[in-house]
């Protein structure tokens, strides 16, 4: 692996292959292309329009911007001014950026496309300087063509391996969200191993659109490009991200499970799945219509795909190996910028998140929790040294996660420490590998099993939109069907009395999902305990009215 750390890995493609195209940034249907050196000179610009506001080594500038070129590049001037970059996610709340702006003691904070900007304009305080991207956002004091008309910056800051490079907010299922420290040296090790494992190289195509305020994007993305020296897309809108996808065609695709569940929806809306299996099983035009869908999906190219942030079902991978799309899941965390394990191409278990990444160590403490140890690993939580050293007890990332490892080394997550409940017979029940489970019905959404105190668990249920367009019935009896199947397989105390289907879907705005689109269990428990109560006198397959 290479021992560049980041800005030093940025300079090095900016020296050999200067008119490269690495960014490519859609506006109104337009392709915009940036060379590894107009990055290079639109960085240097900002970053000398950064000092020109204050910002002195050592101060932490925020940015608040939906994934595009112009946030990679504020995200190199912020490391070439010696600062240090705090991202926020598009889709927090006022509340909670407010909390992180004054936690973190942002002095400026970079402004981009977001969705909603009016809920976010009582976020920022006046005492932080707000710098706008060249796209309509929220009220600013200083424009991106104000900051890119001062000269570039001669003299760049010069990285060392242990400096704080950027706090990544936990998005945080319960509670206030806790800043992750991470060093230039953690997320150089991370993509330079991963560029080096994963074999990518600057002839891959990258397409970015998950938050990259969030570690595995981050990872995935953004530091596997530059290490890489491979192209990023960007998509332009929700409404363009079919079009854009297609266009692109890349080679290295991330998603989460949500997401891929999506994609699926939308093959099955056009062909349906009785009809898609009976043209897969003829030899050559099931080929034939496997790569039909590919192409739509604009994964024909895809040669990495990767699934991580929450459990996949297993169901879900099959469904897409079919077409011969192999995803690879994975999983890591924010304080070990997402390099845990995963299941390399050609090297892929389903049911698990692969093999320890290389020079990552891994055990299982006694009561299985997943424990990591490497140099990605995080420098602590920003201004919680208490909370710094319970996570890093002895050295060890302690992740909150139980798992298992099989004889070949693979990893399989049981369930959450904390997740795991009691029922009121004295059983204790692990949700994870239930709602699994559950979620291979192509009906479901989201699941989320409950259940502490009482006789036996339930599950609470977010139906997809194609399920809810299909009669209550035909609903009805397909979820009954899979409770009856799941409860033959279960043990007594894990069997699930009753499946009830939500009337609201589970969102980001109304509280239900983190932005990392995590369920919170705390809220769904409380928001439906009055139904739970009910419940005893309902049929096994239940719809909130």
């Amino acid at each position: 692996m290479t021992e560049q750390l980041p800005l030093e890995r940025f300079q090095h493609w900016c020296a050999r292959t200067p008119e490269r195209v690495w960014l490519r940034q859609p506006v109104a249907g337009h392709w915009h292309d940036f060379t590894w050196r107009q990055v290079d000179e639109q960085a240097r610009r900002l970053a000398t329009g950064l000092q020109a506001l204050g910002c002195a080594p050592g101060d932490r500038v925020a940015i608040l911007a939906k994934n595009c070129a112009e946030w990679f590049i504020s995200d190199l001037a912020i490391m070439m001014a010696g600062l240090i970059s705090v991202p926020l996610y598009p889709l927090q709340t006022a509340e909670s950026i407010a909390y992180v702006l004054e936690h973190a003691e942002c002095r400026a904070i970079i402004l981009g496309k977001l969705d909603e900007p009016d809920k976010l304009e009582g976020a920022i305080g006046a005492q932080v300087a707000r710098i706008a991207m060249p796209y309509p956002t929220l009220r600013a004091d200083y424009q991106w063509h104000e900051l890119q008309a001062h000269a570039p910056l001669q003299q760049v800051h010069r990285q060392q391996g242990d400096e704080l490079l950027s706090i990544l907010y936990t998005s945080g299922t319960t509670g206030q969200p806790k800043g992750v420290m991470l060093s230039a040296r953690a997320m150089a090790f991370s993509a330079a191993n991963a560029c080096a494992e994963m074999k990518m190289d600057e002839r891959d195509q990258f397409f970015s659109y998950l938050p990259l305020s969030h570690a595995a994007e981050r990872f995935l993305v953004q530091m596997n490009s530059l290490y890489a020296g491979a192209a990023v897309a960007f998509v332009e809108s929700l409404e363009t991200f079919a079009a854009d996808l297609q266009h692109v065609r890349p080679t290295v695709f991330f998603s989460v499970p949500r997401l891929w569940t999506r994609f699926q929806q939308g093959v099955l809306e056009r062909l349906p799945q009785r009809k898609l299996d009976l043209l897969l099983r003829l030899p050559l035009l099931g080929r034939l219509v496997a790569r039909r869908i590919r192409r739509g999906l604009g994964l024909d190219r895809a040669r990495i795909l990767v699934s991580g942030a929450a459990a996949i079902s297993p169901g879900l991978l099959e469904w897409y190996r079919r077409i011969g799309l192999t995803i690879c899941e994975g999983y890591g965390m924010t304080e070990n910028f997402a390099y845990g394990c995963f299941n390399r191409p050609g090297q892929v278990r389903f049911g698990t998140v692969g093999r320890p990444m290389p020079f990552l160590e891994m055990r299982l403490a006694d009561s299985g929790e997943v424990l990591f140890r490497s140099p990605t690993l995080m420098q602590g939580y920003y201004r919680e040294p208490q909370l710094s050293a319970q996570a890093l007890e002895g050295g060890w990332l302690h992740t909150g996660d139980k798992g298992e490892v099989d004889a070949d080394g693979y990893l399989r997550i049981t369930g959450r420490v904390k997740d795991i409940f009691k029922t009121s017979k004295g059983k204790y029940v692990a949700p994870a590998p239930i709602e699994g489970e559950i979620a291979k019905n192509t009906w479901v959404e989201q699941v989320c099993l409950m259940g502490s105190n009482r006789d036996q668990p339930l599950a609470l249920i977010d139906l997809s939109p194609a399920a809810r367009a299909q009669t209550r019935e035909q609903i009805v009896a397909d979820l009954l069907a899979t409770l009856e199947r799941l409860n033959a397989a279960l043990p007594a105390h894990e069997r699930l009395s009753h499946l009830l289907l939500v009337g609201e879907s589970w969102t980001v705005d109304n509280g239900s999902l983190t932005p990392t689109l995590k369920i919170r269990r705390n809220v769904l428990e409380a928001r439906y305990a009055e139904w739970v109560v009910r419940l005893p006198h309902q049929p096994a397959v239940h719809w909130e009215d």
